[in-house]
């Protein structure tokens, strides 16, 4: 004990120096040290503690016993310690000790602001992570950098508004203490994208000084969901001209380009040449991407086969995607065989069954779909409700599926009855034998009028008639007849809607969509 007080800041300091070496790459190395110190008598300060709750917060550790011992020791003023409390509670989920903390600090620098924001956003807390980005800039005490904006703009990412983004996008353009590099360019260009807006990541990628693998790629795949597949083919041969060699997510971006277009024999070269050009092995991923190709352009023998010679054992995601396929091109014997398949391996999934339900009710075969609705409910597998997301000034309506509780909903539904009967006028007729929706229409036909991206487009022709783009966000894949229903609405009412699904974007315009109904 006498040898620690006479040599304590030097033991403290070596024992600080292991744990930081070992804080990130040997979590549980580090955290022992730092239990060592303290068994032994070693007295940490103020930078122990954010070594300590980093290598904690890798090992997903709730940290009170942590916090207490800080409080104990009184460093609970320190802010370089609070905030390393801010963002461990964070990583571990415990966003309202995080929030308290932050609150309770009596000063907080940039890292203080930015932990806090992250923690918002990374936990689903998108609007309240925005929020707390606004109040930051009403205090004006300090100002964002890249690592301030990278949250921020992921949370806009996340929330899919397109006015946000604009707005984020310039404040970046406006603060010159703030650059466009390569990490804040390519979460810009990500951002526009999944706000439905991919020509606004394109000019971000034309005026970005420098770019990576990571920004080629984050265009690529905007291009993909957004079905411009021949675009995003052309981006990645240029991306191989300038001697940038393409990683694994460069390839599955590529390879859902070549799905969403049709390019069959593209995306053949591209995933051969993973192996053959690159001496690397296809990821599970790139499989199911091959899967999906063939899928959608008919080849569902041809997947099939595939999906039986993988060196690797097919998931389930795999087979529920040529499922999908084999129910689209109307294969029902082959769709079974499938689905035999996901059986045994995720035998619960709501929405296989309802896939086989609805192809055996487009073929008149009631008696199978029958069963299979006897058999959910003897497993008691309940089906995930649609819901869609309408963003309008900056704010978010949310719509449900057959739902009632929304404070209009009487009069959005009759609007939207008044609706569909002056379509049918130009041609449009209910799908009725709906095949990739998960509520059951097909027990009631007339709630297909009550899908929620109809009641999210009823409500925006009610509320807004400027000529605004009507932007939506769906939790599951649009139907067939919400598909055939947008199209005609965006001719009649000269609007152009822009629906963010579960898998890609539609843009319906003049009575057209950008998937060319190749989806």
């Amino acid at each position: 004990m006498f040898a620690h007080k006479l040599f304590g800041p030097k033991i403290t300091f070596a024992y600080n120096t292991l744990i930081r070496a070992h804080a990130s790459t040997s979590p549980s190395l580090a955290f022992s040290l730092f239990t060592s110190m303290h068994r032994t008598g070693v007295s940490p300060d103020h930078f122990t503690f954010p070594f300590v709750l980093k290598a904690s917060s890798r090992l997903q550790m709730a940290n009170q016993t942590l916090h207490a011992l800080i409080l104990k020791l009184g460093f609970h003023s320190n802010i370089y310690v609070n905030n390393s409390l801010i963002h461990s509670y964070g990583s571990s989920s415990l966003l309202s000790l995080a929030l308290k903390l932050f609150d309770e600090m009596p000063h907080r620098d940039l890292v203080s602001w930015s932990s806090m924001i992250s923690s918002l956003d990374n936990n689903g807390f998108s609007l309240q992570a925005l929020a707390l980005f606004q109040q930051m800039q009403i205090d004006g005490d300090v100002k964002p950098d890249e690592v301030t904006m990278l949250s921020v703009v992921s949370a806009v990412s996340n929330l899919g508004d397109l006015e946000l983004g604009k707005w984020v996008d310039g404040f970046v353009s406006r603060n010159h203490s703030l650059e466009l590099t390569t990490s804040l360019g390519t979460a810009l260009i990500d951002m526009y994208s999944r706000c439905g807006c991919v020509d606004d990541s394109i000019k971000v990628f034309d005026k970005m000084p420098e770019r990576n693998v990571l920004t080629w790629t984050a265009l690529i795949n905007g291009l993909a969901v957004h079905g411009r597949g021949k675009e995003a083919l052309r981006l990645y041969y240029e991306m191989k001209r300038n001697n940038l060699q393409p990683d694994h997510i460069t390839f599955n971006g590529v390879l859902v380009a070549c799905s969403y277009a049709g390019l069959v024999n593209d995306g053949w070269e591209i995933f051969n040449s993973i192996k053959n050009d690159y001496h690397v092995e296809p990821t599970v991923e790139h499989y199911g991407c091959m899967v999906d190709l063939l899928g959608r352009a008919g080849n569902v023998y041809e997947a099939f086969e595939f999906v039986e010679s993988m060196p690797c054992k097919p998931n389930a995601v795999i087979w529920r995607t040529l499922l999908g396929a084999c129910v689209n091109h109307n294969h029902l014997v082959l769709a079974e065989k499938v689905k035999e398949k996901i059986n045994e391996l995720d035998p619960y999934h709501d929405g296989d069954y309802v896939l086989l339900s609805n192809a055996y009710g487009e073929v008149g075969r009631y008696n199978e779909k029958a069963e299979i609705r006897k058999s959910m409910r003897e497993k008691r597998i309940s089906k995930r409700p649609g819901y869609s997301l309408l963003s309008m000034d900056q704010e978010f309506r949310e719509f449900v599926s057959g739902d009632s509780s929304h404070p209009e909903s009487e009069k959005i539904r009759k609007f939207l009855v008044c609706i569909i009967n002056s379509l049918r006028g130009e041609g449009y007729f209910q799908h009725t034998c709906n095949v990739f929706h998960d509520i059951e229409e097909e027990e009631k036909e007339h709630s297909l009028g009550y899908h929620s991206e109809k009641l999210a487009v009823a409500y925006s022709l009610m509320h807004f008639k400027d000529k605004r783009s009507i932007r939506i966000m769906k939790n599951l894949r649009t139907c067939r007849d919400c598909h055939h229903f947008m199209k005609f609405v965006s001719s009649k009412f000269d609007k152009e809607i822009v629906v963010r699904d579960r898998n890609r974007f539609h843009h319906f315009r003049n009575g057209t969509c950008s998937c060319q109904d190749y989806w």
